[in-house]
């Protein structure tokens, strides 16, 4: 903006995160490439409003961004949330790797009840093997990285929106957009239209 002769605050920026990121991030997951079927889930820390929030978070075996979502709570019902959120998106994977926490594993088991009674496929595959998740937790640096200098969020539906922006942004990085030969900077432009 400064090239072009035009000053904007930092708060209007604000502003057109809050908006444009999410629009920009449906976008982008609807014209994601197709993902492998052995997902690996874990959540980390995101501090808003002084209290720490979770972050709940999906990677293929080969590292692809499936889905993610913040929440207030760490519980079965919003494990069973994010889960339902993920296969919606993605389809239902074969098995899934997680820590040994109990409400993953009892929001994975809700929703593996759920499929058996839809007659909707197999069921998944829950698997708690400690070092398959180490891609995922690598992954979470990325995240971390670039949120620990903001010092935390001050609107939970702010942070949502931010962390929808970072996230396009790590899958423009790594590649997971139909968009052959074009740029990162090309690839944003052409979610944004």
């Amino acid at each position: 903006m400064v090239e072009r002769g035009g000053e904007v605050d930092h708060a209007t920026l604000h502003r057109w995160v809050v908006k444009y990121a999410p629009l920009i991030a449906a976008t982008a997951q609807a014209r994601k490439r197709p993902t492998a079927v052995s997902w690996r889930m874990d959540e980390t820390y995101i501090k808003v409003k002084g209290k720490w929030t979770y972050y709940y978070r999906a990677v293929d075996k080969t590292g692809k961004t499936l889905d993610f979502m913040l929440s207030e709570r760490r519980d079965k019902a919003a494990a069973r949330r994010y889960f339902k959120r993920a296969i919606g998106t993605n389809g239902v994977p074969d098995r899934v790797v997680i820590d040994k926490s109990g409400a993953n594993l009892a929001g994975l088991q809700c929703v593996n009840v759920i499929l058996k009674f839809t007659n909707s496929g197999n069921t998944i595959k829950i698997l708690q093997v400690k070092y398959l998740n180490n891609i995922m937790e690598q992954d979470h640096r990325f995240i971390k990285r670039i949120t620990r200098p903001m010092l935390g969020f001050k609107a939970l539906h702010s942070a949502d929106a931010t962390l929808a922006g970072i996230e396009t942004a790590h899958m423009i990085r790594k590649g997971q957009l139909d968009a052959i030969g074009l740029t990162a900077f090309q690839q944003f432009g052409a979610l944004a239209a």
